[in-house]
C-alpha cells in the first residue's frame, strides 16, 4: 500500500536495531545455547507454538480493531475486520466528552514473517487545517507471527485527556496509519469524533 508522507513514523536519530532484520527461518535457526539471543527471540514472540499465517493471505499485519476506553462508560470498539468498517468510521463521528481521559487499543495478528517496528501514527484536522500538536506517532513495537497459543495481539496506547471548552467542542477529522519501520503501510484510513459538553 503507498503511503501518505504525512503519516510515516518520526525519523528518531541515532537509533539502531539491537540486531539486523531477519528472515522468521533465520531467527528460529539462532544458536539455542545462546543465553543472550534466546532473551531476544523471546521478546519477539519466538518461543513455539503452531504458526496460525494464512497461507491464502499476503499481509503481514492485519489490524482487527481499535477500542476506546475510558472511566464511565462502556468501551467503544470499531472491529475493522467487519466489510465496510472504515468507510463507516468517517461517516460517523464518535463523540467523546470534553475533559475526558481515555485510552486507545489495537487489536492485531501478524503472520508470514517479523513485524518490525509498527507505529500507529495520526494526524487530526479540524475544517480542513492541521490543530497544533495534532500529529502523534506512537511505537508499538516488533513481533513474531501469532501462534494457536497467542493468537492475537493487543497494544494500548497512553492515556489522552480531551480538551475543554466551547472552542474544542465540534467535529475533528483523523487520518492514521500503521506503518512499520521499513515505512510499509499496513492499514491507512479516516475517521472522525466529536468533542461535546457530555457522552
Amino acid at each position: 500500500m503507498a503511503h501518505d508522507e504525512e503519516l510515516l513514523p518520526e525519523n528518531t536519530s541515532g537509533y539502531k536495531l539491537s540486531q539486523p532484520k531477519q528472515s522468521l527461518a533465520e531467527y528460529q535457526k539462532m544458536d539455542e545455547n545462546d543465553e543472550s539471543l534466546q532473551r531476544y527471540k523471546a521478546s519477539l514472540g519466538l518461543s513455539g507454538g503452531k504458526d496460525i499465517s494464512d497461507p491464502s493471505d499476503p499481509r503481514v499485519c492485519i489490524i482487527k480493531s481499535l477500542t476506546m476506553e475510558s472511566p464511565g462508560r462502556d468501551p467503544v470498539v470499531i472491529d475493522l475486520s467487519t466489510p465496510g468498517s472504515v468507510e463507516t468510521m468517517k461517516k460517523t463521528p464518535f463523540k467523546i466528552k470534553e475533559g475526558a481521559a481515555f485510552t486507545m487499543s489495537a487489536q492485531f495478528k501478524v503472520q508470514h514473517e517479523i513485524l518490525s517496528g509498527l507505529h500507529y501514527v495520526q494526524a487530526i484536522k479540524r475544517k480542513g487545517l492541521p490543530i497544533p500538536g495534532g500529529k502523534s506517532d506512537e511505537m508499538i513495537g516488533s513481533y513474531a507471527p501469532n501462534t494457536e497459543q497467542n493468537p492475537l495481539y493487543t497494544k494500548k496506547f497512553q492515556e489522552e485527556t480531551t480538551p475543554t471548552g466551547w472552542a474544542a467542542r465540534g467535529k475533528y477529522d483523523v487520518r492514521s496509519s500503521f506503518v512499520d519501520d521499513d515505512k510499509k503501510t499496513h492499514l491507512q484510513f479516516d475517521w472522525a469524533f466529536e468533542i461535546d459538553k457530555d457522552w
